[in-house]
């Protein structure tokens, strides 16, 4: 089946497959979280990204092959509520921006920084820091060798907009800043976007959009 990326919480995740990588998106509540397994189709290693809440939902979706690592995209506690259980059920490493790892309550074994490699596998992520949202937010690129890139963007970028910065001008610009240097700036139209919440879009269609962001200023 095509890949959508219109998930709903109690419903099934949607698998978006790659020649490599297997991405699997699903919703989980009370905020409507998006949380994403991927898996290396060459070694079957997998990656979380964000334990955002229902345990038990992402344990079923990670299913007996477990997990090697978390990350969690920012500090903001709807994006970690179920990442102590998902950690103990699964011993897995877990990964946090530099600048957030204080404000998650589970201990991050690696602290990420600009430009760092977080491998699944036989596949790279390159994390690229974006501050606005919250100081240490990351956001994780694959840069599919046999397609187009991937983003995992968090809170920084949805369809529409950049994530809330709570009606701070100098936190609306680095955000909007960050991710034109750091996605829009360095990516292709093509990009698949996935947020931490609702709808993924591409960089292309929200390109045009840049300037009315600013002018707007949220």
């Amino acid at each position: 089946m095509t890949y959508s990326g219109v998930v709903k919480v109690g419903g099934p995740a949607d698998v978006h497959e790659l020649t490599d990588l297997m991405i699997s998106k699903v919703a989980v509540g009370p905020m409507d979280n998006n949380a994403y397994l991927l898996r290396c189709r060459a070694t079957g290693e997998q990656l979380l990204i964000d334990a955002a809440a229902e345990p038990d939902t992402l344990l079923r979706l990670i299913g007996d092959d477990s997990i090697a690592s978390v990350v969690t995209t920012h500090r903001h506690g709807d994006h970690w509520q179920a990442l102590a259980e998902v950690v103990a059920a699964t011993g897995a490493r877990t990964y946090a921006g530099r600048h957030d790892a204080e404000g998650i309550p589970v201990p991050t074994d690696v602290l990420v920084d600009d430009e760092d490699t977080i491998r699944v596998g036989r596949v790279e992520l390159t994390a690229r820091h974006l501050v606005g949202h919250t100081p240490g937010s990351i956001a994780l690129v694959y840069d599919d060798p046999h397609g187009h890139p991937h983003v995992f963007t968090g809170d920084c970028l949805f369809p529409g907009g950049v994530g809330n910065t709570h009606d701070d001008p100098k936190a609306f610009t680095d955000l909007l800043n960050g991710v034109e240097e750091k996605l829009f700036g360095r990516l292709p139209d093509e990009t698949w976007v996935y947020p931490g919440h609702g709808k993924d879009t591409t960089l292309g269609d929200e390109r045009p959009k840049l300037p009315e962001w600013r002018e707007r200023g949220w």
